[in-house]
């Protein structure tokens, strides 16, 4: 399983795998004499701060959003190359989300139905709650 040369984030920000750091080290659980000698625990981390790669915006919206630094592990598997995939899967989608620019809300107005409804269920309330008194001449 080979590694991209780089990070496809989104269209428009794509990350070289030079600027980003990996740490191995040993996966904790149960396992065997493997789990006890093999570095398959992956981590990597990504420095928002100091990347070349990412436009003034970019760098921005990262900052504000995830931190001056981004990290992803993963531990899941037994071989280290499909936890270093998972990794840098993980790492994308953090990435994706902070870059993510939420659409600008578009106010809207009740429609008719809907108004129709609402005031139709308030007079069925209404009515309900009418009967429910004693009648005019008892109290």
């Amino acid at each position: 399983m080979t590694l991209p040369d780089r990070l496809e984030v989104n269209r428009s920000c794509a990350i070289p795998l030079s600027e980003l750091q990996w740490r191995f080290s040993r996966s904790g659980g149960p396992g065997g004499q493997h789990a006890n000698t093999a570095d398959t625990r992956v981590e990597v981390v990504f420095d928002v701060a100091a990347s070349p790669s990412l436009g003034s915006e970019q760098r921005r919206r990262l900052l504000e959003r995830v931190g001056p630094e981004v990290r992803a592990a993963a531990g899941d598997e037994r071989s280290q190359a499909r936890n270093r995939a998972l990794a840098l899967e993980r790492l994308q989608s953090r990435l994706a989300a902070g870059l993510r620019v939420p659409r600008a809300r578009r106010p809207t107005r009740p429609t008719g139905g809907s108004r129709r409804r609402r005031l139709e269920a308030k007079r069925r309330r209404s009515q309900a709650k009418r009967l429910r008194r004693p009648p005019e001449g008892m109290e």
